[in-house]
């Protein structure tokens, strides 16, 4: 048994990518013959009628429309454009990006004089992680291949790894003078990142705002199927799109006509937004857990003649959860606050553990850091005692406050202590509101 390929061999591999082919672009110097005669400001002349116009052009019927001195004349808009109305087979291995599906026309040609019989062919892909096989005929071999005939077979692939990939084409056969070979011969690509995408998070009181920006790194324009985000339990997710002019169209036309969203080819960029909501009931036991996890984002698109693409992005992490095990929170403000005037504010404490806790001791203090006084404090007792909570329980309290200072102001310095062991637990992160006159 002969291996490797220092040997000669009756068979050899041809390896063609099959992908989607290209439009023959030819940039031919063509002009319409008014340009030449008239040049591009005749229109702007006044004095320039249609009269005057079709005089200046004289059109002999008496020449072939396509004779050769015509070769140059743009008949139609189209011609502008260079398409040829041809299109071309791909020329080179091209590009491999992630998401996509490599496709292969291998081809087995017999190349020597003689017959070879018991031929197995195995075609496989080989990365950094793992081996897979694409095609195999050890199970049932091909009987023969006669002098200068061919075996053809077409693999295909989800290209799912970045980085170097190997197409490994393998032969054993029997050739002419009954020895039994081994053929192997490989095929190096490289796949590379076709797209990015960049996130951000935000938080504003009960919803959470994820921002993604995807950039395309390839030579063609890309243009969106969809961009969809799977939220992960509890959260549900709602796109944000602009507010587009009001069209009188059925909902249904306009879903199935719709134009995708085009990311322009080397490092175009489309912005997309989720609104991400969850239920109150739900949103204690994700604290517990310490779980962040947002979602993720699917991606699918299509290059210019149709090459279909597909990504997933990782788990998206949102803001860091804070373990806390009692956590106090503004409910209600009301609509205008008068100086001078008291006013209610709601609050509630959350209990995040599993234990009962209490009696619990909410309290405000008159100073600032520095020492200067706060322009919003308590009318009434500075210190307030809340019963014991529940396990994950939660109980709604109201804070009687006045504003001393007229403008923006900040409500702080309210914090929640064990009312035995003085143990602090959570302090409200200042908010601000705006004080009216009265």
């Amino acid at each position: 048994m002969s291996g490797g390929q220092g040997a000669s061999h009756s068979l050899a591999f041809r390896v063609m990518r099959l992908c989607r082919p290209s439009f023959q672009i030819d940039h031919p110097l063509v002009c319409d013959p008014l340009d030449l005669m008239l040049g591009e400001d005749f229109l702007d002349n006044e004095s320039a009628t249609p009269t005057s116009l079709s005089n200046l052009i004289v059109e002999d019927q008496s020449k072939e429309k396509e004779s050769f001195w015509r070769r140059f004349e743009l008949e139609t808009p189209m011609d502008a454009m260079g398409l040829s109305g041809l299109l071309v087979l791909p020329q080179a291995f091209g590009a491999i990006y992630l998401g996509e599906t490599f496709c292969s026309y291998i081809s087995v040609g017999n190349h020597s004089s003689f017959e070879v019989r018991d031929v197995v062919i195995k075609a496989e892909i080989q990365t950094e992680r793992q081996r897979l096989v694409l095609s195999d005929t050890s199970k049932s071999p091909i009987e023969s291949i006669r002098a200068g005939g061919r075996y053809d077979f077409i693999i295909e692939h989800d290209i799912k790894e970045l980085g170097p990939h190997t197409l490994v084409c393998m032969a054993v056969y029997i050739d002419a003078d009954g020895e039994r070979k081994h053929l192997p011969q490989f095929f190096k690509f490289v796949v590379a990142n076709p797209l990015s995408v960049r996130t951000k998070v935000r938080s504003v009181k009960d919803s959470t705002f994820l921002e993604a920006c995807i950039e395309n790194h390839t030579k063609s324009h890309l243009y969106m199927d969809q961009v969809q985000f799977e939220p992960a339990q509890p959260w549900t997710a709602k796109v944000l799109t602009a507010d587009d002019a009001k069209i009188d169209v059925d909902p249904q036309v306009r879903d199935i006509f719709k134009a995708p969203d085009l990311i322009r080819a080397n490092g175009g960029i489309r912005n997309y937004i989720y609104q991400l909501t969850q239920s109150s009931s739900e949103s204690t036991a994700v604290k517990v857990e310490g779980s962040n996890t947002l979602g993720k984002l699917q991606i699918t698109w299509r290059t210019n003649l149709g090459e279909p693409g597909r990504l997933q992005t990782q788990n998206i992490l949102g803001n860091p959860i804070s373990h806390k095990e009692v956590d106090i929170q503004i409910v209600e403000l009301p609509p205008h606050i008068i100086l001078n005037r008291p006013f209610l504010v709601r609050a509630r404490l959350l209990n995040h553990t599993d234990k009962r806790i209490g009696p619990l001791e909410v309290s405000l203090s008159q100073d600032e850091s520095h020492g200067v006084k706060r322009a919003i404090v308590v009318n009434g007792l500075w210190t307030l005692i809340v019963p014991q909570l529940e396990a994950f329980g939660t109980t709604d309290f109201s804070l009687n406050l006045v504003a001393t200072s007229l403008g923006v102001q900040k409500i702080s310095g309210i914090a929640v202590y064990d009312s035995r062991e003085k143990k602090p637990y959570d302090s409200l992160p200042p908010i601000e509101v705006f004080v009216n006159p009265e």
